[in-house]
């Protein structure tokens, strides 16, 4: 029987950890992601608020993914959007409060980025009006952003800005840092940031 050959110190634990990165990496690569598409179209929802006469604010629950609903909530000509298991949860999440200071609206399509089936971040479409670029009738320009917010368990918040005019494909761009980002990051902490090149609409978005 042949002796083993000698080893070098430190040869066995470099191609020990060289296999356990391997590993590692097989096991991410492993991920499958993933996109998934639902409506806030008005018809589709439920409205839970209704103009009172005094300001024009209106809510509607929307069925999204996984057993969750996306909260969209209206007023002065401003719109939030929050995700929870119910209409109450949603509401209590730091992103029914995070708005943008201009005149805003969101596109009613909702994408839903999930890992292996499941939902981990919405990337939505937002145009927000710009004041400062006027159209010939004197009313803003609105400018688009695409926003990723991270979805439960944990808080959902606001995670990245894309600007959809400054960047030839920002909805790749929001898929990536939705895979990127969305699941480690800490609401509250953390400070949502801008992916790809900064235009008018993320200038707009983070005032």
């Amino acid at each position: 029987m042949k002796p083993l050959p000698c080893l070098r110190p430190g040869t066995l634990v470099v191609t020990v950890l060289s296999c356990a990165s391997l590993g590692s990496t097989a096991s991410a690569s492993a991920q499958t992601f993933s996109s998934s598409y639902t409506s806030t179209v008005p018809k589709d929802c439920r409205l839970v608020g209704r103009p009172n006469g005094l300001d024009d604010s209106t809510t509607r629950v929307c069925p999204g993914r996984s057993a969750l609903v996306v909260l969209v909530s209206e007023g002065d000509l401003r719109e939030t959007v929050s995700v929870g298991r119910n209409r109450a949860e949603a509401a209590k999440e730091p992103a029914s409060g995070s708005g943008f200071g201009p005149f805003n609206s969101t596109a009613h399509t909702v994408e839903w980025r999930a890992v292996d089936g499941r939902p981990f971040a919405i990337i939505q479409r937002w145009l927000i009006a710009d004041n400062d670029d006027p159209d010939k009738n004197g009313r803003p320009i609105a400018k688009p952003v695409l926003a990723v917010t991270r979805l439960p368990p944990g808080a959902v918040c606001h995670v990245a800005y894309i600007d959809g005019q400054a960047n030839r494909n920002p909805n790749e761009l929001a898929r990536q840092a939705a895979n990127d980002f969305a699941r480690d990051f800490k609401c509250g902490k953390d400070e949502a940031k801008v992916i790809g090149e900064r235009g008018r609409a993320v200038e707009l978005a983070k005032r």
